[in-house]
């Protein structure tokens, strides 16, 4: 099932500066913000400045350029965070897609979360 982008989700706002977020780098493509509700010491959100849906949509759909830009962002944060492997312990990257991943907003984004052992990856149920 595809899911249509909605420009009112919340991210494409902060995107279009209508809702305030806390910025910890940006370039042409991409920007990284800091997650309102932290769930690990870092948690910075990074999100794609064009209309993608989720992480599928994007690697399929998004130019070299954004990709590139997209991804290199993610190594700024991840260094300037301290997280990063050259300097820090390590962190966890995490996209969720649709409602099996429990994606909460349709706009394609990346959790960088670290600064503490992050646990197991998932708790499976019956």
């Amino acid at each position: 099932m595809a899911y249509d982008y909605d420009d009112q989700n919340i991210f494409a706002r902060i995107l279009r500066g209508e809702i305030p977020n806390s910025t910890v780098a940006e370039n042409d493509y991409a920007l990284a913000f800091r997650d309102i509700s932290p769930k690990a010491p870092t948690h910075v959100l990074v999100i794609p400045k064009g209309r993608y849906v989720s992480f599928d949509d994007f690697a399929a759909n998004a130019s070299p350029e954004e990709i590139t830009g997209f991804m290199r962002l993610c190594a700024q944060v991840a260094q300037a965070e301290g997280v990063s492997l050259d300097g820090g312990a390590g962190f966890r990257a995490i996209t969720n897609a649709g409602p099996d991943g429990v994606q909460e907003v349709p706009h394609f984004h990346l959790h960088i979360m670290g600064g503490r052992m992050m646990g197991p990856m998932v708790m499976l149920r019956d």
